[in-house]
């Protein structure tokens, strides 16, 4: 029974598997934990500042858009309210009485 006959058995190959696994794996871990670190900080960093940005932006979109409505609303509100006719000067209003009196005699 050589090495050939012991993994030819899929239960050994399993088991050998399994063994080897176990023993490298708090190597392994340990490899990722010191490479996987730094990355995984600069990705929050960087998530940190997309999150920043993204409410700066945000908040100026939402100024932008309380400002459009109030100019529109101010708009509407003159657009609405009819416009007062001015009044004649003394001159032009002493002119129009004496035609109409005129009109009537």
């Amino acid at each position: 029974m050589g090495l050939d006959d012991i993994f030819k058995n899929k239960v050994a190959s399993g088991l050998a598997i399994g063994i080897g696994a176990s023993i490298l794996a708090p190597v392994v871990v340990s490899v990722l934990s010191e490479v996987g670190k730094p990355i995984l900080k600069a990705t929050m960093k960087s998530g940190i500042l997309l999150f920043e940005k993204t409410k700066e932006l945000a908040a100026e979109v939402t100024e932008t858009t309380e400002d459009l409505w109030a100019e529109a609303k101010a708009e509407l509100e003159e657009e609405l309210v009819p416009e007062p006719e001015p009044e004649p000067e003394p001159a032009q209003a002493n002119k129009a009485a004496t035609a109409t009196r005129k009109k009537k005699a």
